[in-house]
């Protein structure tokens, strides 16, 4: 038994945290989808510009790749562990809402339930948001890096 309760004791400290997160994660999805509109926005003024990879220096296509890698790496983090945290937060409280049912208290199975639950429906919408701009994005990103280096291909055959 001491066992089981250490590792029951030990899961309930990871609530709080986890919760946490999973607000940094809704937040972030916000305003990623703030700045995503922003973008598209531009993008609309301006088609086919290069308006990310600008300061990027192409020495090479492996260089580009690992710039448009690094642009979009905070999004598929949200959109991949997201999920993750949810399901954490969703878990937790199981514990204690199971030992709610066990003594026939359901008030106490509401409880526990109730933000158990409110805590993976906004992780999965941060996870939704993030994905799909993190899918439009790339898309984008990787439009930009073809004209970066058909302009690179353009300087070198000027160049010879």
């Amino acid at each position: 038994m001491p066992f089981e309760n250490a590792l029951f004791q030990l899961a309930q400290t990871f609530l709080w945290p986890v919760t946490i997160l999973v607000f940094a994660v809704f937040a972030y999805a916000v305003m990623s989808l703030g700045a995503f509109g922003v973008e598209w926005m531009r993008r609309r003024k301006q088609p086919g510009s290069v308006l990310v990879l600008t300061g990027a220096n192409a020495r090479s296509p492996e260089v580009l790749e690992l710039a448009v890698l690094k642009e979009l790496e905070g999004l598929r983090l949200c959109s991949r562990v997201a999920p993750m945290l949810g399901l954490v937060a969703t878990m937790i409280p199981m514990g204690p809402a199971l030992v709610a049912v066990a003594s026939g208290q359901s008030h106490g199975v509401a409880e526990s339930l109730a933000p158990a639950f409110a805590a993976v429906i906004v992780a999965l919408v941060a996870a939704s948001i993030t994905f799909v701009v993190y899918s439009v994005r790339r898309r984008w990103l990787l439009a930009e890096m073809l004209v970066v280096l058909e302009r690179l291909e353009t300087l070198e055959g000027d160049a010879v």
